[in-house]
């Protein structure tokens, strides 16, 4: 059975010259997805440069920095005023106060549960969540949960990796991307990970697990945002 590589190599011969040239996909699904916790992540880190976003949400930890993991309880609990004292804007908070309240009414789905979801089913209920888009639940499919067949076709990073890769002047509109993106089935994840790496500059076939400078891994701690080009984030929906 062909590798994911393999099979996107088959299809086009640029693809598989931009993985020849490119770190391999690396992505693991975490061990036990908790996806108030990365969600809650990804709220704070919403139209925010990545270390700006990351010192808010430290301090955002900080409030709870006796547990491993959020209590969605604790945080509904937590007057407003104390969270934006940590730098979230407003609307951020009623974001992650609706987080907690469906976490806890059973809106947003437990580990077991995800585990047994399909990503449209994931995506449906997770886009109930105030501030919560199709693009965010997708990066927890792609990042937290190592679904292998995410297609994130409105990802400006995706959309100028694909340009680039295929020599196109200008950027395929999602809707074109969607279609194009048939042709990757089952693997387009990480079709997405070889077009956000083609807007890196990787030495060729690099596999010592580093990415440029401003990049964390593909592992939690806000993979769904740094393990790709930056343009990406600020860009996406």
């Amino acid at each position: 059975m062909p590798t994911p590589e393999e099979h996107l190599a088959a299809a086009d011969p640029r693809m598989a010259q931009l993985i020849a040239r490119s770190l391999r996909y690396n992505v693991k699904p975490v061990g036990v997805a908790r996806a108030f916790d990365a969600l809650a992540e990804s709220i704070a880190y919403q139209q925010l440069s990545g270390k700006a976003a990351a010192t808010i949400w430290k301090r955002v930890r900080a409030l709870y920095s006796k547990r491993k993991f959020l209590d969605p309880q604790l945080v509904l609990d937590t007057p407003e005023e104390t969270l934006r004292a940590a730098g979230l804007s407003r609307s951020k908070v009623a974001a992650l106060k609706d987080l907690a309240a469906k976490t806890i009414d059973g809106t947003v789905p437990t580990a077991r549960h995800l585990a047994r979801m399909s990503d449209e089913e994931i995506i449906a209920r997770l886009t109930m969540v105030r501030g919560i888009g199709t693009w965010t639940a997708q990066m927890l499919l792609l990042f937290d949960l190592g679904r292998p067949d995410v297609w994130p076709h409105t990802d400006y990073g995706v959309r100028k990796g694909f340009a680039k890769t295929f020599g196109r002047r200008k950027l395929p509109t999602p809707k074109q991307l969607l279609r194009l993106g048939e042709k990757w089935r089952p693997y387009r994840s990480v079709a997405a990970w070889y077009f956000w790496r083609a807007l890196d500059q990787i030495t060729p076939n690099r596999l010592d697990g580093q990415l440029p400078a401003g990049r964390k891994s593909s592992k939690r701690k806000g993979a769904d945002r740094e393990v790709r080009p930056s343009l990406s984030r600020a860009a996406s929906p």
